[in-house]
């Protein structure tokens, strides 16, 4: 099973909400990440313990520019941003570098699975 972990203090409402049904993942994840997969949400921090929110099937997973993203892409990564730059400055906040347009993302939508 894969899972897609969030960091608790900057998701966990949103996730939790139903507010957030996109990831944006710096570099190229096609390899690891498929439409149609079915994946745990978790949050928790990097190495450490998480917890499982819900099961989630991956609806699209595409690759492309930062510079390419659209309003939606953007708007569902997080319901406050409106504009590439503030996709970013939260990129580089998670990854810790420097962040540029023409960075290659992995923009995957997913969608709640009801138990």
């Amino acid at each position: 099973m894969f899972a897609l972990n969030f960091y608790s203090d900057l998701y966990g409402d949103v996730l939790r909400n139903n507010r957030k049904t996109v990831t944006i993942r710096l570099g190229d994840k096609s390899d690891k990440y498929k439409t149609g997969m079915v994946v745990w949400i978790t949050v928790g921090p990097r190495f450490g313990r998480r917890q499982k929110l819900y099961s989630a099937i991956l609806d699209r997973v595409e690759v492309k520019k930062i510079s390419e993203l659209s309003p939606r892409d953007i708007e569902r990564e997080n319901p406050e941003f409106r504009s590439t730059d503030e996709v970013l400055d939260m990129l580089s906040r998670i990854y810790g570098d420097l962040i540029t347009p023409e960075h290659h993302v992995t923009v995957i939508y997913f969608s709640r699975i009801d138990d």
